[in-house]
């Protein structure tokens, strides 16, 4: 049984990384938390000619309704490269909760970003105030919404917002949008924490310490070698975790909840192991390390904090 990602797939990866890597994206977040969001949205008009921002619309709606497969493979990617914006809640939520609703091709033509609030695990909308649609969900309705007030986040592109629901309320597959919204959250972990991996590795081949050059210490390889491996096993049970999600699992909340856990840990591991390699350096807003600091540290509690899936997980198995 083969376990690999196929051409087409990896071949879509790489046309993200390619059109992510050639925008100054760290520009981009700064611009984002300040209240510009005109850069921001100009990497979602990219990521919306790549397919992204249709994968998981239905086709009736001019979307893809892609595998979760694909959709993981993309979140791992915008998490590789820190996109800004309501990622999670656009591009893998909204699509579910808007299954029959007409304004899923708006979302598929990248005309708008949508952001969610799904109490109690998600009480707060991300962008609410720069969102084209606020939506509602809860008891297998969802229903639009409106900002009220904003709250304080570690991630200071990642506004939050006290949202009220108005208008009729329509039925939603709210427990599968949940899902969804979890399994993205975990691929955009495992991207943030291959990232810092690779800034770690790379300035640990030029930073100096008592003469040497500190990649060359045993202490700093086996730390990386700890995040390496930390998120190479968090990995697979992403994947996993979206294969239960296409198939209808009875086990899917069992393993989307796992596969959050693993990749939280893994990323927070991979920041912190960042930190100490970068030295004093990676605590200073200037240097873009700590942009993705800061972004891990909000999506580990996004969609559900650690103890909430490990209870998930524990409830599963008992």
């Amino acid at each position: 049984m083969n376990f690999e990602l196929d051409e087409q797939q990896r071949d879509f990866a790489a046309s993200i990384d390619a059109a992510l890597g050639a925008a100054d994206l760290p520009g981009a977040i700064r611009a984002w938390a300040a209240g510009d969001t005109a850069p921001g949205r100009k990497v979602w008009a990219q990521l919306t000619d790549l397919g992204v921002t249709a994968l998981v619309v239905p086709e009736k709606y001019d979307g893809i309704e892609a595998h979760p497969v694909d959709l993981v493979v993309a979140a791992e990617r915008l998490g590789r490269w820190c996109v800004p914006g309501p990622v999670v809640e656009s591009i893998a939520v909204a699509p579910v909760l808007l299954a029959v609703d007409e304004r899923s091709a708006a979302l598929a033509a990248g005309e708008l970003i949508a952001t969610v609030a799904l109490p109690p695990h998600v009480p707060y909308a991300v962008d609410a105030d720069t969102a084209g649609l606020i939506l509602v969900a809860d008891n297998n309705e969802v229903r639009d919404g409106a900002a009220g007030a904003q709250h304080e986040s570690v991630d200071p592109s990642r506004k939050l917002f006290e949202v009220s629901a108005s208008g009729d309320a329509k039925k939603a597959d709210v427990a599968r949008a949940y899902e969804f919204g979890v399994l993205a959250t975990a691929a955009q972990l495992v991207g943030a924490g291959q990232a810092m991996l690779d800034m770690s590795v790379e300035y640990a081949k030029q930073r100096t310490q008592f003469g040497k050059v500190i990649g060359t210490y045993q202490a700093i390889k086996h730390k990386l070698a700890d995040v390496h491996i930390a998120v190479e096993l968090a990995r697979p049970l992403v994947y996993g975790a979206a294969l239960s999600l296409a198939d209808h699992s009875p086990d899917t909340a069992r393993d989307v909840s796992a596969a959050k856990a693993a990749a939280a840990d893994a990323a927070l591991l991979a920041a912190r192991s960042a930190l100490q390699t970068h030295g004093a350096i990676g605590f200073t807003q200037e240097h873009d390390l700590s942009l993705w600091l800061l972004r891990v540290q909000a999506l580990r509690s996004a969609w559900g904090d650690p103890a909430v899936h490990r209870q998930r997980v524990l409830e599963a198995l008992s």
